[in-house]
């Protein structure tokens, strides 16, 4: 049995590798090519969570499972917010192949690779400005990953906190350039691309805001209850697409749009399909797209299968 650690982990993720590992399970899942069941949530006191992750891809000897937390409250307490790990086993036995004890960190990458997978396959393709909504550690790898994947990309961010938005700019400036945004509503209207990444429960970006053109990243609302967007915004966004509309209309942020009769499950375009030309995308300048990640198994089974291939090269 393998048995690898957050740092062993780090050492071997090649971010290219997981892009293309990524958008091949989103491909994958939209064909009906990935066994997903019903996502475990568990709900604690202080907002905390755990969400429990597991599938098989067809033509695979192992299937994952990950279980993932977030504690909030654990910031207070010198702790890290999110922790997990993920676990292999065998499609013949059952038994357990490998163990990553990643901390959450295969988490946090897959679904800012996820996001910025997303973005790039319905922005406009002269988009140049990027807001990025959110100051815990999934906003900043939705900055890593879209600078890496749309690297004409400029970044503003915006919190409520304004030393957390501090800590998110020190953070990313070795590498990527990323300025604050004092007014939530005048940096979405000039944004080409917003992402939000937070774990809000009520609407932070008001539909007015979002002009003609703009493509809008979800990915905080990953359990019921949560909110980032105005109702209006995902009932008026010309194109949505999901990465999972079982998901998303469950506990997604277009759930709440769901429920009120806004949208119709038939209007959305699952994000593998958009991406294999199976549906079309973006066709028009001034189109509002929209991208509701929830985050699926397929995600989590590509990010443990690249790294068990790293694995074994690196041992070989």
């Amino acid at each position: 049995m393998i048995i690898l650690t957050r740092g062993e982990i780090e050492a071997l993720i090649d971010c290219d590798a997981a892009a293309k590992a990524i958008e091949a399970a989103y491909i994958a899942t939209s064909l009906g090519h990935v066994d997903l069941p019903t996502v475990g949530h568990i709900t604690f006191a202080y907002d905390a969570d755990c969400h429990i992750k597991y599938g098989h891809m067809q033509g695979d000897e192992t299937f994952v499972i990950k279980v993932a937390t977030g504690f909030p409250q654990n910031n207070a307490k010198g702790l890290p917010i999110g922790n997990g790990l993920a676990l292999a086993l065998s499609t013949k036995t059952g038994l357990v192949e490998a163990v990553l004890h990643d901390e959450m960190m295969l988490t946090d990458i897959r679904t800012g690779i996820g996001g910025a997978i997303a973005s790039r396959a319905l922005a406009r393709s002269n988009s140049r400005t990027a807001l990025v909504i959110g100051t815990g550690p999934q906003a900043r790898r939705q900055i890593e990953a879209h600078a890496a994947l749309m690297p004409d990309l400029s970044f503003q961010v915006w919190g409520r906190d304004p030393v957390k938005v501090d800590s998110v700019i020190a953070d990313m400036a070795p590498h990527i350039d990323v300025n604050p945004a004092s007014d939530l509503e005048t940096a979405t209207r000039s944004a080409d691309i917003v992402v939000t990444a937070t774990g809000s429960k009520s609407p932070i970006v008001k539909s007015a805001w979002v002009q003609p053109g703009t493509h809008v990243t979800a990915v905080g609302a990953d359990a019921p209850g949560k909110q980032e967007l105005d109702v209006a915004l995902v009932a008026r966004a010309d194109i949505v697409s999901v990465d999972l509309a079982s998901q998303c209309l469950n506990h997604g942020e277009i759930s709440h749009a769901a429920r009120e009769g806004l949208i119709k499950a038939d209007s959305l375009r699952q994000i593998g399909a958009v991406l294999n030309g199976a549906t079309h995308g973006r066709d028009g300048e001034d189109q509002i797209t929209l991208t509701d990640l929830t985050g699926i198994a397929a995600q989590d089974i590509a990010m443990a299968n690249t790294i068990l291939a790293a694995w074994k090269t690196q041992v070989q």
